[in-house]
């Protein structure tokens, strides 16, 4: 029989970023205290290189859990033999690496994952960012049970939101971390209640969400200006979409769409239009207007800041001319 919350089950949390955070503090606040954290080591970070904790790590101390593996390698047995020795009821994993079944299977009630899609739409590596490269007006997360071959483990639930037409990746993640918090804090209940009925993925509809690459960031003036807009805001804040301008590596985090525009009928695509509310720029199909940029070099600004500092005027080519 499952134990009930009340037996204080041995719950193991696994994750690093930052998006993993709230999961593990719901957890606290639900009563479901993990009895162990797993994340990656201490790294050297930022300009200074000075070595730091994870986000997992550092709130996993906060919240006073001070029993923490930190495995080089998930695949090495050690770690296995680790996890196993904690006896885990359930194992919880938000934003981690990919488990060998040696780990994952050490859960005697299993082990779950929390994904940023609705699955199996964008399966992989960048669900978010994915999703509104495509134009997605929707996303959500999805809770489920691992298996070896990633991401098409049975599923627990799914909760949905919105995508907004200028909304970035940035902004999706970190309301979806808090969507997902309240998602992970049910399916453990689910499972340790015995009741978490799971049903298989449909691979027919399936879909992939590789990584991001810095070739996959470069914007193709010649696309719609809807594609354009939708990979500035899909990859924003990073690792940001990029263009050239003189030469130099051209930044953009922000745009918007022209509804009805025509200034751009005649112009080239990557063309400069026009500079008088953002820097407006003709694409295959349509104009889009960049609001927030950065220079080689130089700081993340205002569209507009950058026009009055930098004389930028219409005609000047974004991108090989």
């Amino acid at each position: 029989m499952p134990p009930s919350i009340e037996d204080t089950p041995r719950i193991l949390f696994m994750g690093t970023p930052h998006f993993a955070v709230p999961s593990l503090r719901a957890l606290v606040e639900a009563g479901l205290k993990p009895i162990a954290v797993a994340t990656a080591p201490d790294r050297k970070r930022g300009r200074g290189q000075i070595t730091s904790a994870t986000a997992v790590k550092e709130a996993a101390l906060d919240l006073g859990i001070d029993q923490i593996l930190q495995p080089e390698d998930v695949k090495d047995s050690q770690f296995a033999a680790d996890v196993q020795a904690l006896q885990p009821d359930v194992i919880v994993v938000v934003a981690f690496r990919i488990l060998p079944e040696a780990v994952f299977a050490a859960a005697r009630l299993g082990t779950f994952n929390l994904h940023g899609s609705l699955l199996p739409a964008y399966r992989g590596a960048a669900p978010i960012n994915r999703a509104i490269m495509a134009g997605e007006t929707e996303t959500g997360v999805t809770t489920f049970f691992l298996k070896q071959k990633v991401d098409t483990g049975n599923i627990i639930l799914k909760r949905s939101m919105p995508i907004g037409p200028n909304e970035t990746a940035g902004e999706v993640h970190d309301r979806m971390m808090m969507l997902g918090a309240d998602a992970v804090v049910e399916t453990t209940k689910r499972i340790l209640a015995g009741n978490a009925e799971a049903s298989e993925q449909d691979d027919a509809l399936a879909s992939p969400a590789p990584k991001i690459f810095r070739d996959d960031c470069r914007i193709d003036w010649n696309r719609t200006a809807a594609e354009v807009h939708n990979l500035i805001r899909g990859v924003s804040p990073v690792p940001g979409a990029f263009t050239a301008l003189n030469g130099k590596q051209f930044k953009v985090y922000r745009s918007r769409l022209l509804q009805g525009a025509t200034s751009s009928e005649k112009a080239s695509p990557g063309i400069i239009v026009a500079t008088d509310d953002g820097i407006h720029v003709a694409t295959g199909s349509g104009s889009i207007v960049l609001d927030e940029v950065q220079l080689e070099g130089k700081k993340r600004m205002p569209a507009e800041d950058f026009v009055n500092g930098h004389q930028l005027r219409p005609g000047i080519q974004l991108g090989e001319a």
